[in-house]
């Protein structure tokens, strides 16, 4: 009886919100269709994954520079999602959805997954800008050294059709290591990994992870190598063909990676991507509209209070095997002249000889770790964002020889 005076009771109430508002006298401030309509207009969505990726930062900081709350502006509504392929069909199919943070590999999986549904897949889902690097972290416990030990042990992959659980699942399918998976967020697998329920935990994103952050050396944990010394019977050229090589330092994780050490392995490169709504539509228009609000204002991510990742982001980037978002494409064209770089180091003269001597001498210590002799102009450009980590670290060097 209860529940159905409430049932009642909210049919006989629930329109006399937006009744009482429709019939506001003019003058009175805006009705309650036109605050809804003006609401809607300048609102874009933003799907990410769980509220610790970096994703979630960095569409945080997006959404704190951009918005503009006014009846012409711009507001970024970020939404919460699973990440991974989920986020593109999320981008593809679901209601409400404009924009996505997703991985670069993302097109290439699904179309290998139903070739028949994505066949077109690169005219509905665009690509605006690449964000960030996102690293391929296992944090194990000390008893194991390497990837080979974790054959047959307990190994979290994330939370299913994640980021992580896709690109673990072709890592270790290409190593041909079976292990028992389990599929935890990040606080439960860590807590599972300390208490030794699990063997090691993976993670793909920017780091440092706020999760990985929190852990010390002294918790029994420590993070595995992936490159060809650490794993000499495996032929890796292939995920080396895939993925950037990254390392994961000691500034990232003071607490678990001693200073002056390097952990080897390797990185996605995650983009902010964009429905492709027809031309002139509203849904284009406010996307092109946010896209020229971001733009505008990339220098104003060069800033310590913004996440540490946008170092790495250069709007002119191309992305291989995507396309790039009309509305990205022509602010693009018409700034050609424009630092396009959250960081303005990263816009030096490519012609320069010390610059080109220092790449030769990165390229010849990729080569060397990688295995791979020779390179093609595509794999030299993934290869960019590592290169000027190098880079930086060689004028230190440098600096400190004088």
């Amino acid at each position: 009886m209860c529940l159905s005076f409430l049932l009642s009771l909210a049919f006989l109430t629930a329109p006399l919100r937006p009744a009482l508002a429709q019939n506001q006298k003019p003058g009175a401030g805006l009705s309650y269709d036109e605050k809804k309509r003006q609401a809607n207009d300048i609102a874009v969505t933003v799907v990410v994954s769980g509220i610790s990726c970096t994703c979630a930062r960095f569409t945080e900081d997006i959404r704190n520079v951009v918005n503009d709350l006014g009846p012409e502006g711009i507001r970024v509504l970020p939404v919460l999602g699973v990440g991974g392929l989920q986020n593109v069909n999320d981008v593809l199919f679901l209601k409400n959805i404009d924009m996505g943070v997703v991985d670069e590999d993302n097109l290439r999986l699904l179309k290998k997954k139903d070739p028949g549904l994505y066949a077109n897949i690169e005219q509905r889902v665009q690509y605006i800008t690449k964000l960030y690097n996102s690293e391929f972290q296992v944090l194990a416990r000390n008893d194991i050294k390497s990837y080979d030990d974790l054959r047959g042990k307990k190994v979290n992959f994330n939370l299913k059709d994640s980021q992580t659980e896709v690109t673990a699942d072709t890592v270790f399918n290409t190593l041909n290591i079976q292990t028992q998976r389990s599929y935890y967020d990040n606080d439960e697998a860590m807590k599972r990994l300390l208490s030794g329920e699990l063997s090691a935990m993976i993670i793909l994103t920017g780091a440092p992870q706020v999760t990985m952050s929190k852990i010390k050396k002294e918790d029994g944990v420590h993070f595995l190598p992936l490159d060809q010394e650490s794993l000499p019977n495996h032929d890796l050229k292939d995920l080396f063909a895939s993925y950037l090589p990254a390392d994961l330092t000691h500034d990232l994780y003071p607490n678990l990676i001693p200073e002056g050490a390097t952990v080897p392995t390797i990185a996605n490169r995650a983009l902010l991507v964009a429905y492709t709504w027809p031309e002139n539509s509203p849904r284009y228009k406010r996307i092109a509209k946010f896209v020229d609000a971001f733009f505008s204002k990339i220098d104003q991510f060069n800033n310590p209070a913004r996440h540490p990742k946008w170092r790495e982001v250069n709007l002119s980037a191309d992305m291989p095997g995507w396309t790039r978002f009309k509305p990205a494409a022509d602010w693009l064209a018409s700034h050609r002249n424009q630092a396009v770089s959250a960081n303005p180091d990263s816009t030096l003269d490519q012609s320069s000889p010390e610059l080109r001597q220092a790449f030769e001498k990165f390229m010849q210590k990729y080569a060397a770790s990688s295995g791979q002799k020779t390179l093609s102009t595509q794999d030299r450009e993934v290869l960019f964002a590592k290169f000027m980590k190098f880079l930086a670290a060689s004028k230190v060097e440098q600096a400190a020889a004088r």
